[in-house]
């Protein structure tokens, strides 16, 4: 479902190898939080998106685990930027800026964290919108 969705909008989208229910079970207690439904099947099917010019459309889950943990624990980024704890970061564009579930309250909006202004806006209404829209158009300001 996830790949087809994917290779409809980019015929040239490349896949990871797909995550096992053990990846996500790991994940989820590293992270002490549920992945959402959606971006959990779409880890089990394809392992990762990688769209235009070789951006991460979408993160295997691996690089989740460890861009979350980061984004949360980086005392630097503690005192420049308000709190991510609402945030599950999933992908980029490639340039920094990073996409998320909000998860506070539990929603299936994409919200776009812009590094260099610290600015968090709405991009898409869900995962399959999100996909339509960033391999769509590709390149690092396809939200802007």
């Amino acid at each position: 479902m996830w790949r087809e969705a994917a290779l409809q909008v980019f015929p040239g989208a490349r896949f990871r190898s797909p995550a096992q229910v053990a990846d996500l079970a790991d994940a989820e207690a590293r992270l002490g939080r549920d992945l959402p439904a959606g971006l959990g099947q779409l880890l089990l099917e394809c392992g990762g998106i990688i769209g235009h010019t070789g951006v991460d459309t979408v993160w295997p889950v691996e690089e989740i685990v460890e861009q979350n943990i980061f984004i949360r624990t980086d005392r630097s980024l503690a005192q420049l930027s308000m709190s991510f704890d609402s945030f599950l970061f999933f992908g980029d564009n490639g340039g920094g800026d990073q996409f998320a579930f909000v998860e506070a309250p539990q929603r299936p909006d994409i919200f776009v964290w812009e590094h260099e202004t610290d600015s968090r806006r709405w991009v898409a209404s869900d995962l399959r919108d999100y996909l339509g829209r960033s391999l769509a158009e590709g390149g690092d300001d396809w939200y802007v």
